[in-house]
Order: structure tokens, then sequence, then C-alpha cells
């Protein structure tokens, strides 16, 4: 099995907040990260997938087919974006690194689950990473 990562990176617009709670309480928990009018990051995700290699191309996945999907599944939804007002996930969730990170699971893994192209094997969506800076990310592999 190999695993291999394509990054990109987008840039976009939060804030976190809980309808249910007070204002002081939103201020308490998120703290400056509750203002409404959001804040802005240069997010960087990392995609892995894994397979094996065809044995004629050396290729486990497609690059440009990749890079493509990435584009049409996550960053054309999410690249100078309000996440909180543009991307429905978020309507009801904060958008934080984490919840990013399984979003944009749920975009990609339908459609890597088992592609192949010609010159490449099967793949499988393995790992998604968000990071919102240099010093933070997060991980998701999935459910189970």
């Amino acid at each position: 099995m190999v695993f291999l990562t394509r990054r990109a990176s987008f840039s976009a617009s939060h804030y976190y907040w809980n309808e249910a709670w007070s204002e002081e309480k939103n201020r308490r928990v998120y703290g400056r990260c509750a203002n409404r009018n959001g804040h802005g990051h240069n997010f960087t995700l990392e995609v892995t997938v894994a397979g094996e290699p065809d044995p004629v191309t050396g290729f486990v996945v497609d690059l440009k087919w990749l890079k493509d999907v990435i584009e049409r599944q996550v960053l054309s939804a999410y690249d100078h974006r309000h996440l909180n007002l543009e991307a429905p996930e978020f309507k009801n969730a904060n958008p934080t690194t984490e919840n990013i990170a399984i979003a944009a699971w749920k975009r990609l893994e339908p459609v890597i689950a088992g592609a192949s192209a010609e010159g490449a094997g099967r793949v499988q969506l393995s790992r998604i990473r968000v990071y919102e800076t240099p010093e933070l990310f997060a991980e998701f592999r999935g459910e189970s």
C-alpha cells in the first residue's frame, strides 16, 4: 500500500458561535474567535489517498484527476468564502479546523472511493489534514 498526499490551499473566513449560549458564554469559550464579523486564515488542505501503484505507470492515482477533484469538491466551495455564511455544512456547526477536516472528507470520499483512472490503480481516501496555521492542524481519517 502506498500513501500519496496532494496539498492545496484556500483562504476563508469564519467565526465560532453557539446560538444556544449567551453572548457572554460565547465570548468566554471562543474568545476573539466569537467576533460575528469573522476573521480569516490561509488554510492548507492535505488529501492523502492510498492504493497500489499501477504496474505499468507506477502511479497510485492520476495526479491531475486528484487535483481537479480537490478543486471541484472543496476549494470551489471554501476558497474566498465566509464559511459560516456560505458553506451549507456550517449552517449549524462551527467551522473549526476539526469540522473543516470532517466536511472536506465528506465532500471528497464519495468521489475518491474506489476511483481509478487510466494508468493508475484503485484508490481510497486515507487522511485529510487541514492546517489553520503552520502550527495548528486537524487530521481526520474517516468514521472508523
